[in-house]
């Protein structure tokens, strides 16, 4: 190898950063030992020869190699020989001979041709070599530019020179000054936010600053040629003008450093929740016209199973975000149509790792996906994610809150790449769809027949269960067995197994410990939010009582989808009450409190002293006549018009002379066969709808008036 020097007195050499010469060398019966002098000092001392032969300089003991050097180390030439296969090994190997032949007049190294027992006359040393030269491209059938460039790299770099695309190159850069090279990177860096300039743009700021930093006729100029070929490989490290400007931004913003990622190791010790709009449009069902969802997900990083999902019209907010992570603690059942092997026991635990399976093989009680407690939630820094509502959540739950970093999207890549898998497999093949930016899109999307929300969300749960559940992921991998296939499933199975165990409370009112939480006073009159008044007898024995909890008010717990009732937990029996709205007599649908707000503004214009009952009469006049055209109030129709676990769910346990008010008994007859004086179980099937119709039932006359 080049990279070697011989050691003997006399010799200098950098050690423990000093700079010694070796006196003498000797054999001692502990090993060889080197007598050194410090140069400057004349400090003579011994020193293990060992030692000096294994200590590591800061500063490299010979000279390192560049690949724009003239003459390559050997070891270069021999690693770019040990890359090559077989065959191509062999075909440098006959490249080799024949710029050999041409050269000497036989095709190895030691004279001897491997064709004759003589050298070919037309290759005779005493011809000139331009005619070898065209001998040798005649016989080859190619161009004498090619037989003289195959010569030239023998000549430079021996055999290794000759290999194809795997060459030792020796013009890497072009031929540019490194002052003029350096401030073209520092152009090219700047221009990371803003708008792609074009490349005579930044040569020409480059020339600029040249000129004004180093003054001129100072650092030559490269020709507009070479300027062109050095950006081109400056892109390589800089890119600037190839990838869109976004592109170009993250890949700026990256690590430095090398790359990690968080590891689970068992299932529900990591989950990812992230929101994102489909690039599919849904139809409203209140006026049949377009609209734009959101898709809220939750993802067990270890398993890569969907635990809980949510579309939303316009725009999510903290309770969708809420009632997606309930999801994970109680999965929603599946419907009777699912083939029963892609729906779950209602645990989530695998048949295969049942003990007694017929003891919990029931029917009615499929879930449609499995049910993961998580540890610690992975979110970015969407307002939804980081809000008091779920902050409050987790801290209830038990669960640690991990943002992820800003502008880095590989922090939850797995939940990345799960809504490009819908939008490439599922997303599509549907009506409706617009695509994944503007340059994609169709000439009018809008147009088009689209899916109701809930059958669009429908569509998405029944094609996670039957087909993204069930196939082979290429992220899920097992170490000890690096060429196993494994899916969603069999990697949940293979948690269990290694986890032991998974935690999943069943408690009935684990619903009330996802809903935002707003604190009160109790007055005689009962509880005020957001001039609201709230009535139960639970209140009675509570007013002007002290809250126990921090800062004396009361916890009151409140859906803001269905502000018609509020929940309230009393200290001592630990037992959930509902307070009735006083006005919610007059509703028969949920009501939300962005929908009073709206009706409140619509009354203000109309009446100079209106109050909230006037205010929703006239609002459910306006949507009962059709005049629910604004944005406004379709954003508030879409969103009541919407299935929400965390409403359904939300049942409450009513002493008997509670259920005995008209208002109550109004709020609770959800259904024709459940008496208004009985205890509901919130493990009970509720169905969110209008006096149990069907969905098909619901927009059988949706077209009449269309």
């Amino acid at each position: 190898m080049k990279h070697r020097r011989r050691i003997g007195p006399g010799v200098r050499l950098a050690y423990q950063g000093e700079l010694i010469e070796v006196i003498e060398i000797r054999t001692a019966s502990g090993g060889n030992i080197a007598t050194v002098k410090t140069v400057g000092t004349n400090q003579i001392r011994t020193v293990a020869f060992s030692d000096i032969l294994m200590y590591r300089s800061e500063q490299p003991h010979g000279e390192s190699w560049d690949a724009g050097d003239d003459e390559p180390p050997e070891d270069v030439a021999a690693t770019i020989l040990g890359m090559l296969g077989e065959e191509e090994r062999n075909a440098v190997r006959d490249r080799a001979g024949h710029v050999r032949e041409v050269l000497t007049g036989y095709r190895d190294e030691l004279g001897e041709s491997c064709d004759d027992a003589e050298s070919k006359p037309q290759y005779d040393p005493a011809l000139p070599l331009s005619a070898r030269y065209e001998a040798k491209a005649v016989e080859l059938g190619v161009d004498v530019r090619t037989i003289q460039r195959m010569v030239a790299a023998y000549r430079a770099h021996g055999e290794a020179g000759l290999a194809r695309g795997r060459g030792i190159r020796v013009d890497a850069m072009p031929s540019v000054d490194s002052r003029w090279r350096d401030t073209a990177v520092e152009v090219m860096v700047e221009s990371f936010d803003q708008s792609r300039p074009s490349r005579t743009a930044v040569i020409k700021r480059t020339n600029a600053r040249v000129i004004a930093r180093f003054g001129p006729d100072v650092v030559p100029l490269p020709s507009r040629a070479t300027a062109f070929r050095m950006l081109t490989e400056l892109e390589s490290k800089h890119p600037t003008f190839r990838l869109s400007t976004k592109r170009n931004r993250d890949i700026a913003e990256r690590n430095p450093g090398v790359y990690g990622k968080l590891r689970p190791t068992r299932p529900g010790e990591y989950m990812l929740m992230d929101t994102t709009r489909l690039d599919v449009f849904a139809m409203d069902p209140l006026t049949l016209r377009w609209c734009q969802v959101e898709l809220t997900v939750a993802m067990d990083w270890y398993t890569r199973c969907i635990t809980g999902l949510r579309l939303t019209p316009v725009s999510t907010k903290s309770v969708d975000v809420a009632t997606v992570l309930y999801q994970a603690y109680r999965p929603p059942a599946a419907p009777s149509t699912w083939p029963r092997e892609a729906t779950w026991p209602e645990h989530g635990i695998p048949c295969s790792v049942l003990l007694d399976a017929n003891g919990i093989e029931r029917e009615g009680v499929r879930a449609i996906g499995p049910a993961i407690v998580p540890e610690t939630l992975i979110v970015d820094h969407g307002k939804v994610y980081v809000s008091n509502h779920m902050t409050s959540v987790c801290q209830r739950m038990g669960i640690s809150i991990q943002p992820a970093r800003l502008r880095t999207g590989r922090d939850k890549g797995p939940i990345e790449r799960f809504f490009r898998t819908i939008r490439e497999d599922l997303l599509q093949y549907l009506p409706g769809y617009k695509g994944p930016d503007i340059h994609s899109r169709g000439k009018h999307p809008e147009g088009e027949a689209h899916f109701y929300i809930n059958d669009l969300e429908a569509i998405i749960r029944e094609w996670i269960a039957v087909v993204y559940h069930r196939r082979p992921h290429a992220g899920l991998i097992e170490p000890a067995l690096p060429g196993l296939e494994l899916s969603p499933v069999t990697m949940f199975e293979h948690g269990l197994a290694r986890a032991g165990y998974i935690e999943a409370p069943r408690t009935p009112d684990l619903a009330y410990e996802f809903l935002a939480v707003t604190k009160r006073t109790i007055q005689p009159y009962g509880i005020e939010i957001d001039r609201r008044i709230y009535k139960g007898p639970v209140l009675d024995r509570r007013r002007h009582e002290r809250s126990p909890y921090p800062g004396g008010l009361w916890p009151v717990h409140c859906h803001p989808d269905d502000i018609s009732q509020v929940y309230f937990r009393d200290p001592d029996s630990r037992i959930w009450h509902t307070l009735i709205w006083e006005h919610a007599g007059a509703l028969d649908t949920p009501f939300s409190d962005e929908a009073l707000k709206y009706a409140r503004d619509l009354a203000e214009q109309k009446y100079t002293y209106p109050n909230d009952e006037l205010a929703m009469g006239l609002l459910l006049e306006r949507w009962n006549l059709g005049l629910g055209r604004s944005l406004a109030e379709r954003r508030i129709a879409l969103r009541l018009s919407r299935e929400d676990e965390l409403r359904c769910a939300a049942v409450t346990y009513e002493t008997e002379s509670t259920s005995k008010l008209p208002s109550v008994r109004h709020a609770l007859s959800e259904s024709a066969g459940m008496g208004a004086d009985e205890p509901t179980s919130i493990e009970t099937e509720t169905v969110c709808g209008d006096d149990g119709d069907s969905p098909e039932d619901f927009y059988a006359d949706a077209w009449e008036d269309a």
